[in-house]
């Protein structure tokens, strides 16, 4: 079924238009700028400025305004994996609002809430069931949907950003235990996957921005500059003497920092487990040197998602394709 799948960072808007699936057909694969910084409007003024920048998307790339597949930040929704003793789907239906009251820290009154059955034991077994919770505030949802309703379009889908990454990876039981962060522009979102399931999602405020930033007061660039040495040279030895690689080290351990307490937040509530891989996804997981460092301090296989792995169609070379992530997960969503 065709769709398109749109995916509103604060540094650029990606969209993909292909026929949906396990294993998507791509048909175009768009990418530009986002002026506003920002992927959720928050008013009346921004809401009109951001939708001008999408409806110029959708125009210059002749993108079809139906089935709109959406994704919205962790930084604004609150996902948690709980563990509760094993229910039947009617009596976790009536109590499911409860759990959310002890778990998602909004208001029941202000709360949009979508709930997911992880794991849940046999019979015989006396293990807890384990149940995904997703939280936003209706206000935020309604106002980003609404934005779309302006432009005729009925989204047909909105999740979360992690949510999607995790089904372009497409992890089996068989794979290894795996961390895995995407690194947008302004947030980082990690998740365990241990035994082809998502036990965690965390979110933090550093990014790829704090690694643009550090090249900008340490070596005295403006944004465009320092965006594209890090695009260019990042974390390589070789270039400059290494200026670049010295200017970008505290940032990038903050970050790699970030990485290994999730690991041992895992193993913590997993005393006979550990992450045996981790893998970048987002923007700057192709900056040069940083698969290397983190590997370097984390002392695991790194890996770089490649989200057109099971994907045909019309794939370009030229893009980013770490940074399609996102879009790539909406897209392979059955519906």
């Amino acid at each position: 079924m065709p769709a398109v799948a749109l995916d509103i960072g604060t540094y650029s808007i990606k969209a993909i238009h292909g026929v949906s699936g396990k294993k998507p057909a791509i048909k175009r694969v768009a990418e530009i700028f986002n002026p506003l910084g920002i992927s959720l409007p928050t008013d009346d003024a921004s809401q009109e400025k951001l939708l001008k920048v999408i409806e110029t998307l959708i125009n210059d790339y002749d993108l079809p305004r139906t089935d709109i597949r959406l994704a919205v930040p962790e930084t604004v929704v609150s996902t948690k994996v709980i563990a509760i003793p094993p229910l039947s789907d009617a009596e976790l239906a009536s109590a499911i609002n409860w759990q959310a009251e002890q778990h998602i820290p909004i208001p029941p009154e202000e709360l949009m809430l979508e709930y997911q059955v992880l794991y849940r034991p046999q019979r015989n077994e006396k293990n807890p069931m384990r149940v995904l919770l997703v939280g936003v505030r209706k206000q935020l949802m309604e106002r980003f949907v609404g934005m779309f309703n302006q432009l005729g379009v009925e989204p047909e889908i909105v999740e979360t950003h992690m949510l999607s990454v995790l089904r372009s990876l497409q992890f089996e039981y068989s794979d290894p235990t795996s961390l895995v962060v995407h690194i947008g522009a302004s947030s980082m979102n990690m998740s365990v996957v241990h035994q082809g399931e998502l036990r965690f999602v965390l979110s933090q405020l550093n990014g790829g921005q704090l690694l643009t930033k550090a090249l900008e007061q340490a070596l005295g660039l403006d944004a465009t500059q320092a965006e594209q040495y890090k695009r260019t040279y990042g974390m390589d030895e070789s270039q400059f003497q290494g200026k670049v690689r010295d200017a970008l080290l505290p940032a990038a351990r903050v970050l790699v920092t970030e990485m290994r307490k999730a690991m041992q937040f895992f193993t913590s509530q997993n005393p006979q487990e550990s992450v045996k891989r981790v893998i970048l996804s987002g923007g700057s997981a192709v900056m040069p040197g940083l698969v290397q460092f983190v590997t370097d301090e984390l002392g695991v296989e790194v890996l770089v998602a490649a989200p057109f792995a099971n994907a045909s169609g019309s794939i370009p070379q030229d893009v980013n394709h770490a940074a399609m992530s996102v879009c790539m997960g909406l897209l392979a969503r059955e519906e």
